[in-house]
């Protein structure tokens, strides 16, 4: 990609604030400052949007230290090939930083499609060698044409901005380089794709037999659980489903441009948010085909759908929502995880009394502070100083934040919920639900919480020798 300053239009930035996407910069030039906290780099956010594409190779053109993260601490799973699973690197040395390391590239790519035979490769920009100026955009190209493979280069080092930056570089990169590549040898009137979806801890898998029972088929997973030809063929879907509009929002509106795809922005977590979800999907669908009796049939299966799942759901929460009523809840994520989970702990009749608003965009906070209510407090930042007063000051029950935050709660002597990318509990859709009630409820009531909430022996004024 030879042009990031396209890219850098961030609607959860707090520089980029109009609602209406008309009105919005074209650009946020208000860049992160060096030392600044970042919530991980654009080369880790790239690799959350392609990196959960399975059958693909993932080289990243660097150091063997910028492996680490995206490979230790996303959990997006597979239900076939694992090749995504392999840290594919060019380990650069000083040498090379003084050299050049297009050389080394070149052979890296050779080598690794003689021996693994991929469908693609993804080669990854890092700070080093972006700095150094290695021309890795014509080193993929030459190595397309001698291997006969695509060779796609992702232009994400890490100092160009932040985490969300990078998922849309990864997903302009799709774009651009991979939709609209191939043809799938059928389609039908009810095909859609799942966008800004990757599969954490196999929330995916939670959905998909949803669709199967409503006849609707998933074409294209963007990029949770996907193999590369699938994204190829994602622009013959006929709606694109958004799952997380903070990031994948734009790759949507680019696919109705390009190829007149309607799209909807829905989340898979709690009841009314699936149950909504699963109504517009079967609403808009019908809009689009001809024939009205099929579009009403497809609507009647929907509710009825929904009326099993629901009655089914409601059995098997009612001895967790008996111990988890009332529980509070301080909650610190991001995008449509903030909005979606105050809803899902509504369901367990639960309440979350307070939020961060990062990584969020501005559609997103307004339906934070509308399902928060007016007692509700959204901060607007979530470091551990912060949320640590906040936790006291309400005397919450839970925290429920990204596994960087455990230490936060283990000082406030409360209970704590992992949600992001490194989780290994799905918690999307009606099973998902359940698993949600059931790790709430193992970790409010562990019995090692009344035991540290206890004065120490010696501080003990009963405690003598």
């Amino acid at each position: 990609m030879k042009n990031n300053q396209v890219t850098i239009n961030e609607t959860a930035c707090k520089h980029n604030q109009k609602k209406s996407h008309d009105k919005k910069k074209l650009s946020c030039t208000n860049l992160p400052q060096p030392g600044a906290t970042q919530g991980n780099c654009p080369f880790d956010g790239a690799m959350v949007s392609v990196g959960a594409i399975t059958d693909a190779v993932h080289l990243v053109h660097g150091a063997v230290a910028c492996t680490h993260n995206p490979w230790a601490t996303h959990g997006s799973l597979s239900s076939g090939s694992q090749l995504y699973q392999t840290a594919f690197t060019t380990d650069f040395g000083e040498s090379n930083v003084v050299f050049g390391g297009e050389k080394k590239l070149y052979k890296a790519i050779l080598e690794i499609a003689q021996r693994y035979n991929p469908p693609a490769i993804f080669v990854y920009a890092t700070c080093v060698t972006a700095l150094i100026g290695d021309d890795i955009y014509s080193v993929c190209k030459l190595a397309s044409d001698k291997i006969g493979i695509p060779i796609i280069y992702v232009d994400s080092p890490g100092f160009l901005g932040s985490k969300n930056l990078g998922n849309r570089i990864g997903n302009e990169t799709l774009l651009n380089y991979v939709i609209g590549t191939a043809e799938p040898e059928f389609t039908t009137p009810f095909d859609i794709n799942l966008v800004g979806d990757y599969n954490v801890a196999g929330e995916t898998w939670n959905v998909l037999p949803l669709f199967q029972k409503l006849g609707i088929r998933v074409l294209s997973k963007i990029t949770g659980d996907a193999r590369y030809r699938e994204v190829c063929y994602a622009h013959r879907a006929k709606l694109n489903v958004v799952l997380c509009s903070n990031v994948a929002i734009q790759m949507a509106q680019t696919m109705q441009e390009r190829y007149g795809i309607p799209y909807i922005e829905e989340s898979f977590y709690g009841v009314e948010n699936l149950n909504r979800c699963l109504r517009n999907i079967a609403a808009k669908l019908g809009e689009l085909v001809e024939d009205s009796f099929t579009a009403r049939k497809l609507q009647e299966r929907a509710e009825q759908l929904i009326a099993e799942e629901t009655a089914t759901l409601n059995i098997a929460l009612a001895p967790y929502r008996s111990q988890l009523k009332g529980k509070r809840i301080v909650l610190s994520t991001g995008g449509v995880k903030t909005w979606s989970l105050i809803l899902a702990a509504k369901d367990l009749g639960m309440e979350v009394i307070a939020t961060t608003e990062g990584k969020t965009s501005e559609e997103e906070k307004a339906k934070i502070r509308q399902f928060i209510g007016q007692d509700g407090i959204v901060l607007s930042q979530g470091t551990p100083q912060v949320l640590l007063t906040v936790l006291k000051d309400t005397k919450a029950d839970v925290l429920i934040a990204g596994a960087g935050n455990q230490y936060t709660a283990l000082k406030a002597q409360i209970p704590f919920l992992d949600i992001n990318h490194e989780r290994h509990h799905a918690y999307a859709g009606y099973t998902g639900l359940v698993e949600l009630a059931q790790e709430l409820h193992e970790a409010l009531y562990s019995p090692v919480w009344e035991q540290i909430r206890k004065p120490a022996p010696w501080d003990d004024t009963n405690f003598g020798f």
